[in-house]
Parts: C-alpha cells; structure tokens; sequence
C-alpha cells in the first residue's frame, strides 16, 4: 500500500517530541519528590532546562529551535530525520540492511548477495548484486546511486506516492532543480560527510574518489569487501566512464567546430570540464590498478581505520 514519507515523518516527529515531554516531566517530578524529601523546596531548582533533557526533540528547520535548546545535542530537524532515511536506504542497496526484515543482515567479513537471499529469500528491495554503486554527476550506470535510491522508494513507499516522495526528500536537504537532481548533488556532495559524522569518522560505507573534479565516486560496503573488488571496480566503471569522456568529448569538439559563437562558449566550457574530469579518472585508474594487482586482503577485526588506510590513495579523506 502506497505511503507518504511526509506522513510518516509527522508520525515520528510527534512520537519523539511526546517522549520528551513525557521524560521532562519525569525529571521535574522526581526533582519535586527529593526536594520535599530533603527539605529543599524552594532552595533548589525543580524545572528542568530543555538544553539538558537527553531525548530527541524534533523541528522541522534550524530556525524554529528556541534558544532554550541551544546546547542540546539531541535536537533533530526534519533534514536530519530525512538524512538518516537516506542512510538507512543506502544501507538496503548494499545489503546491510533489508525491508523484509529487523536488524543487521549482512554482517559478516566477505558476505555476498547468497547470504543475503538465505536471510531473506524473497526481497521488495534487491541489494546490489557487486557492492559498488557509483556516485558520478550523471547517470551513466545502471546501478547508479540516485536510481538505486529511486528504485528503494518505490519499494519501501510504493510507486503511486514517488515522486511526492522524492520532492519531500528534496525540500528537506534544500537545494536547487529537480528532487532527482537535488538528491544526486547531495550524493555527490554530502553523504560521506554526513556517514563519516554518523559512525565517529569510522565509515563503513566506503567512498573510491578520483578527486575533486568528481571524475568517478562510488561506495562500498566494506562487509562485503573481497580481494577483487579493487580489480572490478577498475574495469567495470573506471574503464567505462572514461570511454564515456572521451566519446562526449569527441561528439562535443565536432559540434562546436560549426557552432556559433554563443553555442562554442558553451561547449568549451562543458569540454573543459569533461577533460579535467578524464584526466583525473586516468591518474586514478593507475592507482586502483596498483592496488588492484595486490589483492589486498582485510580483517574486520582490525577495524575500520587500519584497513581504510590500506587504501588512502584511492578512497575520500575522512574529516
């Protein structure tokens, strides 16, 4: 049955905002119950700020937070509630996460999609089948994040409540075009900051950047890490994307030979910006091949930072 992720949203937001009132009262209370115990009433304070009330409290922007919440680092707004939702949504694409069922599903060192469908068999929502979904300024893939995440809300919320859905996600991270565009920028710009906050600098999602030109990105869930997996992002995307560069640029170069002045401006702006970014995919193409031939091994029980660092070279810098 179709659904609303607005309506869930309220939902939640009056849920958590009725436990903090419910747990601020408490707190008054038993400030009452001792006060009178000991004697104190009127000598010690009975209201409790709401900067010190350790629950979640929910606004929909930053600037309906009263001052009497500034310092509570439980304060919530509807961005963070979406933003959380995205990651849950990423966590189903890679398969740590599943609609069908509670709790972790892939968990373990070298987990596949077999796992998987032996947790649940018949899935709403198909994780992706090799753990890597590439984060690029367009869709060039077909397992592209924003249609990985599209693909996810059909499932979740039903398809006659898309692209209603899509536009609340959207309006909630702000920016500027479509709720498909909106979204892919914030891929493209913020998810991995945003994971790295979440799991204290300890990313388990995995970001292979090629730089700041946004050449190739794409996340890996590094549960599911394998010693090939370096090797086939290699030849399945990185290769792939850049045999796109080169064909828009050749098609783009034969266009701006007879267009007006206006038009070449244009092109040769896009050109430049194609060429930056096929440069920087061919210096990070030599360095995932690198790594590639090693075969390198990881141990989760060495944890996140010391096998991150094995491949520093060619995945995001953690801030």
């Amino acid at each position: 049955m179709a659904a609303l992720i607005a309506d869930k949203y309220e939902a939640w937001k009056a849920e958590a905002n009725a436990r903090f009132d419910q747990l601020k009262a408490n707190e008054e209370e038993l400030n009452r119950i001792f006060a009178e115990i000991y004697d104190m009433v009127g000598e010690v304070p009975i209201e409790v700020e709401d900067k010190y009330v350790s629950v979640a409290r929910i606004f929909d922007t930053a600037e309906e937070i009263p001052e009497s919440f500034k310092g509570n680092k439980y304060v919530r707004t509807r961005r963070d509630e979406v933003v959380s939702l995205i990651s849950y949504a990423v966590g189903c694409m890679l398969g740590r996460y599943s609609l069908d069922k509670d709790g972790l599903i892939l968990a373990n060192q070298g987990d596949t999609v077999a796992e998987y469908l032996a947790q649940v068999p018949s899935p709403t929502f198909m994780p992706d089948e090799d753990n890597v979904l590439p984060i690029t300024d367009e869709e060039y893939f077909e397992d592209d994040i924003v249609g990985n995440f599209v693909r996810w809300a059909a499932a979740a919320y039903g398809e006659e409540t898309l692209e209603e859905n899509l536009r609340f996600v959207a309006d909630a991270l702000g920016g500027k075009g479509t709720p498909r565009e909106v979204i892919r920028q914030y891929f493209v710009k913020e998810f991995f900051a945003d994971h790295c906050q979440t799991y204290k600098k300890r990313p388990i999602y995995w970001l292979f950047d090629s730089g700041k030109k946004n050449g190739f990105r794409a996340l890996v869930y590094m549960h599911r890490y394998q010693p090939d997996l370096l090797a086939r992002i290699r030849t399945d995307y990185v290769h792939e994307q850049q045999e796109r560069y080169r064909a828009q640029i050749g098609r783009l170069e034969e266009l701006a030979a007879d267009a007006d002045r206006a038009q070449k401006v244009r092109m040769e702006k896009q050109l430049k910006k194609l060429r930056e970014q096929l440069a920087e995919t061919t210096q990070f193409e030599e360095k995932v091949h690198h790594l590639a031939d090693q075969m390198i091994a990881i141990d989760l029980d060495d944890g996140v930072k010391v096998n991150y660092a094995k491949f520093q070279d060619v995945l995001a810098k953690v801030k």
